[in-house]
């Protein structure tokens, strides 16, 4: 599976990943990307983690959700996926949404690093904390929903982010921590639209294309990719 891999980063860096360990966090239209980056590039080890199953409202983003999924629990849709590529994969799923008596679990085992897809705020700001205190290497998702330019789509730490309302409040948040250390993936393009109604959890329901947030997870998992590398 790794042989074209190899012909780009070497032996060694194949090595490195498959002797790696990423926790992957929320398995939605962006972390469904997320994994199947990382999977595809040969990381060896990865915990996945979200509480949700998938619904019809899914299907026009979301990687992992097909008429078969539906109704299914996205962690264990997300590892069923995950060894379908790589059946040596090392995988475990968390069932269960971010919260104080979660994040323990969630980052056991010092990872090498956090690929954060979270898309509530809350959950979201209280993972990469934890993260962090933990010195543990986060890559954060900013605000994916409500965008059509891909080309709009920018790297950086998170203390460095504009124009993403959700970046501005996770920075917010994490005023008293160093977010230079988060790595976020975000857009610069203004959003298109105001935040409608809300879905049975509470959660804005934004309008999204299945391209954005694909763009959004692999960006993601390189940069998680180059920093398990050593780049």
């Amino acid at each position: 599976m790794t042989d074209r891999t190899g012909l780009l980063i070497g032996a060694q860096g194949v090595e490195r990943l498959a002797s790696s360990f990423v926790v992957v966090a929320g398995l939605g239209a962006v972390g469904g990307y997320v994994l199947e980056g990382l999977v595809r590039a040969g990381v060896g080890r990865i915990r996945v983690v979200d509480g949700d199953a998938f619904d019809e409202t899914n299907l026009n983003r979301q990687l992992l959700a097909t008429r078969g999924t539906l109704g299914r629990r996205k962690a264990e849709v997300a590892v069923e996926r995950a060894l379908s590529i790589n059946p040596d994969l090392d995988i475990e799923a968390v069932d269960s949404l971010v919260s104080a008596d979660m994040v323990d679990r969630i980052l056991s085992g010092g990872p090498d690093a956090l690929a954060d897809a979270i898309d509530t705020v809350e959950h979201k700001t209280a993972l990469l904390r934890a993260a962090m205190e933990r010195g543990i290497p986060c890559f954060s998702s900013m605000g994916a929903a409500l965008h059509l330019e891909t080309q709009s789509i920018r790297v950086a730490p998170l203390k460095r982010t504009r124009v993403c309302p959700l970046a501005a409040t996770v920075r917010s948040r994490l005023r008293d921590m160093d977010t230079g250390s988060v790595i976020c993936v975000y857009s610069e393009e203004p959003p298109l639209a105001k935040p409608g109604s809300r879905d049975a959890h509470g959660k804005s329901v934004l309008g999204s294309l299945p391209t954005v947030p694909a763009v959004f997870g692999m960006t993601l998992a390189n940069e998680v990719i180059k920093h398990l590398l050593g780049d």
